[in-house]
Parts: C-alpha cells; sequence; structure tokens
C-alpha cells in the first residue's frame, strides 16, 4: 500500500508537533520551591499582550520581568498565609460566585422566555375559568381524581351547558358566587361567574398563562394544571394592548337601601349627566365636581390614578378598548354602579429593545425562571452522570411517619444510614446526608402527608447537591474559568500585600519621605510661572467697574478683598498660579507684572479680565506641593528594594532554551 505525500508530510511532522505540544508543560520560571510551566505562562501573556484589545503591549522578556516580580509578591503573600484571612476568604468567595454564575444559566433559555413574555405583553386577554382544586403534593390517586373531574366539567361545557352556570356551581375559587352580607363583618359581593377580567403577560401564574395564550378565543382548553389545581378555561378575546391608562370618570354609586340610588334611578341620572356633557364637553370638570360620587377625585376632574388593565373590572376596560382619547362614553354598569368615562390616553406597549432589561428581571423573579432552572439542571445531572438507587429511597421514605410533616422529624428506628441514595460520578450521597438535609430545613406542613413532603425534600436535596457539585468541578472542567479564579485569587493577595509592604509603609515613613525629597529635590521643579488676577464679568452693567478695580496697585489678596467687598453682579475673580501650558489665555498673555488685556467670551455677555501679578522664575516645589509625587516616587524606590529581598527569598531561575521556544512563538 502506498501512502499519499500529504500523509507522509504529516507523519514526519507528527514528533515535532507532539514536542511543540509537550514543552508548554515544562517548567519555565522556578520561583524558590515554585515552579511555573511555559504554558501558564503563555497563557497569561496570550491574554494581555496578544488577544482582544491590549493599549501597551509588551514583548517577552518584558512581559517575563513584570510576571515574575507579580508571582514573586503572590507566592510571598501566601507564605505569610494572607490566603487564609477570613477578609480574604469571603472577598474572593463573593468574585467566584459571581463568576459562577454564567455557568449555572440558560442564556438562551431566558432569551426565549423573555421573547415569548414580550410577545404576550403585546396582548390583553379576557378569560374565563373553572378550578379543580389539587394541591401539587397531593397522592397520584387524589391528582387523577381531581383530573378526571376537570375533564367531565370540560365534557359538559362542549354539550351545551354553560361556562358561567358551571362556574358557580362547581369551581372551587370562591370569587365565582355571591358572597352574602355578614353585619358588621362584611359587605355583600357579587360573584364573577369564573369571569377574571382581562389580565396579560406576569398578571397570573405562568402555567396558567401559557395554558391561556395557547388557547384560542372561543375555545375551551384542556385542563391546566397549576399549584392551585386543574383549570378549565375559556378565552373570551384577546385585543391589542392598551398598556398604561389615562382616564377620568363621573362615578354614581348604586345603592338599592338608600333612596334615590336605585339602579333605575342612578340609570336616569346617569343619562342626563351625559346629555349635558353632550351638550358642552369643555364644563367637564365642573359637571364631574357636581355629580360624582368619586369625591377624592372630584377636585382633579375625576382623574384616576393610572392603571393597567388587571386592576379595573372589565365592564370598564370593555369601554376604553372601545375608545379613542379625548373620547367619553354613555353611562357603563358595574358591579359598582354607573360611570361616565372620559379617555385620557393609552400608552401601549413600547419596543422589545426598550423593555428587554425590565421583562429579564421580572423573568428571573417570576415562576417561569424554573423552566430555564430546570433545563440547567438536566445538564449538570446528565454530564455529572447522575445515579438514583430507587428502590433504597422508596423503601427509607416509605417508613417516615407523622414527625416530619409536623416538623420534629424523627429517625426511624433501624435505618440504614449508610445505604447510597445517589451518586454524582464517584461521589455518593447516602440516606445519613438525606437526614442531615431535613433537619436543616424541615417545617410544619399539616396539610401534607409524610410521604408527599419527603419525596419533595428529597428532589430539593439532589438538585442543591446537583448545584453543589457542579460548582466544586468548575476549575477542573472549564480551564478559563480556573484562570479567572486565580486572577482574582492573585489580584486580591497582591492588593492586601502592597498595602502592607509598600503604600501604608510608605505613608507613616514621614523621615524617609522627607529624606528622600532632600535627595531628588531637583526632580520637582516649577517652571516659570505667573500669579494672575482673572476676573469673569457676565453681566455687561458691571464691567466698567470691574476693570477699574483691576487696574487698582495692590497685592493679589487685596485685590481679591476689594473685589469681594463690592459683590459686583455676575462678576468672579480667583488668583491662581499657571504654567505655561495651564491655561491658554494666560499663554497668550504678555508675562510682565501689571500686563492687562481683556478677553472677549464667545458666550454672550460674558468678559474675562487678566492682570498679571507677579512673575516667578523656576524654582523648587516645597515637600507640601511636592508631597503626592514623592510618595510615589519614594513606594516605588521601597517596591523595588522588597523585590530585591523576595529574589533573595525565593531564588528566580528560567529556563533560557524553553524561553526561546515560547519567544518563537509570537515571532
Amino acid at each position: 500500500m502506498k501512502l499519499s505525500k500529504t500523509v507522509v508530510f504529516l507523519l514526519a511532522l507528527m514528533p515535532s508537533l507532539l514536542f511543540a505540544q509537550g514543552y508548554k508543560s515544562k517548567t519555565l520560571i522556578k520561583l524558590g520551591d515554585n515552579n511555573i510551566t511555559a504554558g501558564e505562562f503563555m497563557s497569561v501573556y496570550e491574554k494581555n499582550n496578544v488577544n482582544g484589545d491590549v493599549i501597551d503591549k509588551k514583548n517577552v522578556d518584558e512581559y517575563l520581568d513584570m510576571y515574575i516580580n507579580f508571582k514573586l509578591k503572590v507566592i510571598e503573600a501566601e507564605s505569610l498565609k494572607m490566603d487564609t484571612n477570613a477578609k480574604f476568604v469571603k472577598e474572593l468567595n463573593g468574585y467566584r460566585k459571581q463568576l459562577a454564575k454564567p455557568y449555572f444559566s440558560n442564556e438562551e433559555g431566558t432569551e426565549a422566555l423573555v421573547e415569548e413574555a414580550y410577545d404576550r405583553m403585546l396582548w390583553d386577554i379576557n378569560a374565563d375559568h373553572i378550578l379543580v382544586k389539587c394541591d401539587i403534593h397531593a397522592v397520584p390517586a387524589d391528582t387523577l381524581k381531581a383530573y378526571n373531574k376537570a375533564i367531565e366539567i370540560r365534557k359538559r361545557i362542549l354539550n351545551g351547558e354553560d361556562f358561567n352556570a358551571l362556574a358557580v356551581e362547581l369551581s372551587d375559587d370562591p370569587s365565582a358566587r355571591d358572597i352574602k352580607e355578614i353585619p358588621g363583618k362584611q359587605r355583600a359581593y357579587k360573584g364573577n361567574k369564573g369571569n377574571l377580567g382581562y389580565f396579560s403577560a406576569f398578571d397570573m401564574v405562568y402555567p396558567f398563562e401559557t395554558g391561556v395564550y395557547n388557547t384560542k378565543v372561543g375555545e375551551i382548553s384542556m385542563p391546566v394544571r397549576t399549584d392551585f389545581g386543574y383549570h378549565i378555561i375559556r378565552v373570551n378575546s384577546k385585543t391589542p394592548a392598551c398598556g398604561i391608562i389615562k382616564a377620568a370618570q363621573v362615578f354614581l354609586i348604586v345603592d338599592e337601601n338608600t333612596p334615590g340610588k336605585s339602579d333605575s334611578a342612578v340609570r336616569e341620572k346617569a343619562m342626563n349627566i351625559f346629555n349635558e356633557i353632550e351638550k358642552d364637553g369643555s364644563n367637564w370638570d365642573v359637571i364631574v365636581k357636581k355629580y360624582t360620587d368619586d369625591k377624592g377625585a372630584a377636585p382633579r376632574g375625576g382623574a384616576l390614578s393610572p392603571f393597567k388593565v388587571n386592576s379595573i373590572v372589565p365592564e370598564f376596560i370593555d369601554a376604553i378598548k372601545e375608545m379613542e382619547v379625548g373620547d367619553i362614553t354613555l353611562p357603563v354598569k358595574t358591579n359598582y354602579g354607573y360611570h361616565i368615562i372620559r379617555l385620557i390616553s393609552k400608552s401601549g406597549i413600547a419596543s422589545l429593545d426598550d423593555e428587554k432589561e425590565n421583562i429579564k428581571k421580572r423573568v428571573e423573579k417570576d415562576m417561569r425562571a424554573k423552566v430555564s432552572d430546570e433545563i440547567v439542571l438536566k445538564r449538570i445531572m446528565k454530564e455529572n452522570r447522575y445515579k438514583v438507587k430507587t428502590k433504597t429511597k422508596d423503601a427509607f421514605i416509605a417508613t417516615i411517619d407523622s414527625t416530619l410533616s409536623e416538623g420534629h422529624f424523627v429517625l426511624p428506628e433501624n435505618a440504614d444510614v449508610n445505604k447510597v441514595l445517589f451518586s454524582f460520578e464517584k461521589k455518593q450521597y447516602t440516606i445519613n446526608d438525606f437526614v442531615q438535609y431535613i433537619y436543616l430545613h424541615q417545617q410544619s406542613q399539616p396539610f401534607m402527608s409524610p410521604a408527599s413532603y419527603a419525596y419533595e425534600l428529597f428532589n430539593d436535596f439532589v438538585k442543591e447537591s446537583a448545584f453543589a457539585y457542579e460548582d466544586s468541578k468548575l476549575e477542573e472542567k472549564y480551564p478559563e474559568f480556573d484562570m479567572l479564579v486565580k486572577e482574582y485569587h492573585d489580584g486580591i493577595l497582591l492588593f492586601d500585600l502592597m498595602e502592607k509592604e509598600v503604600w501604608k509603609k510608605a505613608e507613616k515613613d514621614t523621615t524617609g519621605l522627607n529624606n528622600y525629597y532632600e535627595e531628588h529635590k531637583g526632580d520637582y521643579m516649577w517652571k516659570k510661572r505667573v500669579k494672575a488676577a482673572v476676573v469673569t464679568v457676565n453681566n455687561s452693567e458691571s464691567l466698567d467697574r470691574a476693570v477699574e478695580l483691576i487696574e487698582l496697585d495692590v497685592c493679589a489678596d487685596t485685590l481679591k478683598a476689594a473685589f469681594n467687598k463690592e459683590r459686583l453682579k455676575g462678576v468672579m475673580i480667583k488668583v491662581p498660579f499657571f504654567q505655561e501650558g495651564d491655561n491658554i489665555d494666560i499663554d497668550s498673555t504678555s508675562w510682565v507684572a501689571g500686563t492687562i488685556r481683556i478677553v472677549p467670551s464667545t458666550v454672550e455677555n460674558s468678559t474675562k479680565i487678566i492682570k498679571i501679578l507677579e512673575v516667578r522664575d523656576p524654582e523648587p516645589k516645597t515637600f507640601k506641593e511636592a508631597k503626592g509625587l514623592v510618595t510615589s516616587a519614594y513606594q516605588n524606590v521601597l517596591e523595588r528594594n522588597w523585590i530585591e529581598s523576595l529574589k533573595t527569598k525565593y531564588p528566580v531561575s528560567i529556563d533560557e532554551k524553553l524561553l526561546e521556544k515560547v519567544k518563537n512563538n509570537y515571532n
């Protein structure tokens, strides 16, 4: 068999390719007993000097010196046990937690949920429902019973029975039925007959919302499961979203027990008021104050606080849906009375780009976030080879008694707590681990069976364990994450050590600072300077007097005092020192004491007056004037001396041949 030239070439090249990859694992730098591989150095070098937008690029030799100095400090910090300090551990864990978040999120899933929510927000829904109550933790037999009851109700509706009548008769939602008055305790309320009014995305629990938006107008849904039970849904309307509504009203209360407040009497009065408005709409505010029973809103023309469709009775919204801005309705009847409505505005829904961040925050807090969490959980469990001992789990849970539901769990006698319940890869979780979890998380659950509650706790335990196990593997599974955590680890240590060994030491060493200043005084020089009075005049009426004052032959302090005393309108004076390049107007003024220059401003009615008061030749800065620069320079000296001592403590050696290979990588 003959090999192609390409194959022969690749076979010949393979040893060198393998070698090229192999050298990265070899030690490039030794710092005392600490080894740094070529790959570790190259990874950091590439991140800071090759990849991305690097402002100050260094060659390999330049960066090597910087890197060695950096690692020496980190090694010293670790030798001082600074990485065990409680403050350090807390800070690093905080950063690590933030860095880990992307590995436990489902960005694609979240994005899809955001878009789904936005699409739903574009519509207002009016729907009826019938609830068959069923606890989320109900045993399978009770769950099936509730489901079958819901199916039977649905059949009756499809066979022609009235949905709302059945809601009154059969729904476990008490709002469907009238509530009678109990004197002194509660007022009477009319039931909604299963009608939920208008709502949109985020107004209902997510499974119910999904059931509604997946049901066509006029259709009867299959049973929809929520934490409350099973719902039979009928969608009555689906209309473009109103958004935030602003409206005003004349409101008339109906009270059959009050003379003149019967339904017929109020309806007639409402029509008369409407006719009055029709004749002269400009008198709306006057008419509102005269007639409305909503006295709180009367002073503001009957204006209601801005509202959404979910916060007001459906009859009110039905009317608004048909209105244009400025329209006034015929009297609208609700359970409260009659309303004459004036529409002020409807905001509608903003674009997805405008709403995205707000929707994302709501998604992350909403029940729908569990959908995304479940996807992540399934991935983690699959990747980490989750296995459960179902027989062991079921057998143990079968022994749990009511002490769990009562919130004071007692471990069953003869329980073999060392038995394995489940595992992730080689890590096993025993009955004892689960028992400890129960002790920490148990609460009184009087309406749940011990078994139902135990299964719920078990599922929570598995989920928590899965995320904890994945978290423990992040550094191993994701090299980029490991690198990031190490960077934060080293960065925090470096900051803490530099603060201790250099920055604070320099600030406290006043003798050292003064000595350094005296030895290097020539490095801290003022260039040629002038002291100048700069007077800004923003009022033309004050200009002449400002010129008179600046012509006074007095010192700077006296000149300032003269201006401050007169308090000229729109006039401000400053008397600082200037070096060349500090101010263009000063630079273009003759640097001769006594020189006065008037500079018209580009701003209307604004003028600048400049007077050169004093000219100084180059001179050393005082210690006070130079302290910031002196401190910085002294810190550099301390740092250099400290690094030299660290090089003695942790001798530095570099594999020069290996370094050449590293350099060749970037030529």
